[in-house]
């Protein structure tokens, strides 16, 4: 159904709604909507203590039709807190005039929702990629530093991410699989200083989305994402594996990346759990213009979960009017998130800044 259609007051189904990310979106979408905020995910018990609904991902989607979308009636808005394994319960959605917001950082994923524009455009729905850190507000400084040097030539961006925060297995999951592959062929470490963490750090080039799909939505010729962690040791310690081959050879064996990233759920490594993002962009010509932007906070899971529920709120209270599906970048009416999450994050320490 579509948002508001009818004069119903529709409701949002948040699938991973007790997870890491999951958790913050629901909490911040019931003080919005009271009420209207289904949480879902594969352990039953779980959901529906917090008064929701048992949903696997992994379904096929005519199950999640009949077994959710049917029964509930009246969604209109899932929010993706976890990453199915292929587009179908996406397309369901989109199909049925119900609006996605999608967590997800994988880009076979990504670009197979993105494929879906059409029958979404169609239905009257609109679906949203790269929401939350990294892809999402990295998405977000990069389109503002790309118009403030009137065209960017290239983006850098840079992750750091704390080494203490207790992370999602899938989130774990997904770094330890990105960790397994190559450095991409061109992509060199860089140097780079990062506010409120002292000297410069070496990033690391990672396969985050957001570089692959900056190229097409903001035309920008070159776009590399690096990444450390908040320890020193702990960053040349995992890069150094990725050279030598080690962490590859162990995520090829079955089952091997759920289970290390389980037990990673499991460890509190030193560190702490702040997060800093920092996006450089480059004019073109001999005297281009230079910009940069950082944002620093703390707790990156909950501050991906809060631009998911800000995001779902435009969606659920009536704008952007775009169907079709779009990179959270491609939407002005999302170009303020970044400032909409700093207010709402109080306790998170989340700040802007404007480097040069």
């Amino acid at each position: 159904m579509r948002s508001g259609s009818g004069g119903v007051r529709p409701r949002v189904l948040v699938i991973g709604g007790y997870g890491a990310v999951g958790a913050a979106a629901t909490s911040a979408l019931a003080r919005w909507f009271p009420g209207r905020v289904v949480p879902a995910g594969r352990d039953e018990a779980r959901a529906r203590r917090l008064g929701g609904v048992r949903v696997d991902v992994a379904a096929p989607p005519e199950v999640f039709v009949r077994e959710t979308l049917e029964p509930l009636g009246d969604i209109g808005a899932v929010v993706f807190c976890v990453e199915p394994p292929d587009a179908g319960i996406a397309r369901a959605c989109l199909e049925r005039g119900v609006h996605v917001v999608d967590v997800g950082a994988s880009l076979r994923l990504l670009d197979a929702v993105a494929a879906l524009d059409a029958p979404a455009r169609e239905a009257g729905a609109t679906g949203v990629l790269s929401v939350g850190v990294a892809p999402g507000l990295t998405n977000l400084l990069a389109r503002r530093a790309h118009e403030a040097v009137g065209g960017a030539e290239r983006l850098d961006l840079t992750l750091l991410f704390g080494s203490g925060e207790r992370h999602g297995v899938d989130a774990l999951r997904w770094t330890l699989a990105n960790l397994a592959e190559p450095e991409p062929p061109g992509a060199r470490p860089l140097r780079v200083t990062l506010p409120g963490y002292g000297a410069a750090r070496t990033a690391h080039p990672f396969p985050f989305s957001d570089q692959f799909t900056l190229v097409r939505t903001l035309g920008v010729p070159s776009v590399t994402t690096r990444l450390c962690l908040d320890s020193h040791a702990l960053t040349a310690a995992l890069f150094a594996l990725r050279r030598t081959g080690a962490v590859r050879a162990v995520a090829r064996r079955p089952g091997a990346p759920r289970a290390m990233a389980a037990a990673l759920h499991r460890v509190r490594l030193g560190g702490g759990d702040g997060f800093a993002v920092r996006v450089d962009a480059r004019g073109h010509g001999p005297h281009a213009r230079r910009v940069a932007y950082a944002l620093t906070g703390r707790e990156q899971s909950r501050v991906t979960g809060l631009v998911a529920a800000h995001v779902a709120r435009e969606l659920l209270t009536g704008g952007p009017s775009a169907p079709g599906v779009h990179h959270i970048e491609q939407l002005p009416a999302f170009a303020g998130i970044v400032e909409a999450v700093a207010a709402d994050a109080g306790d998170l320490g989340v700040k802007l800044h404007e480097l040069r």
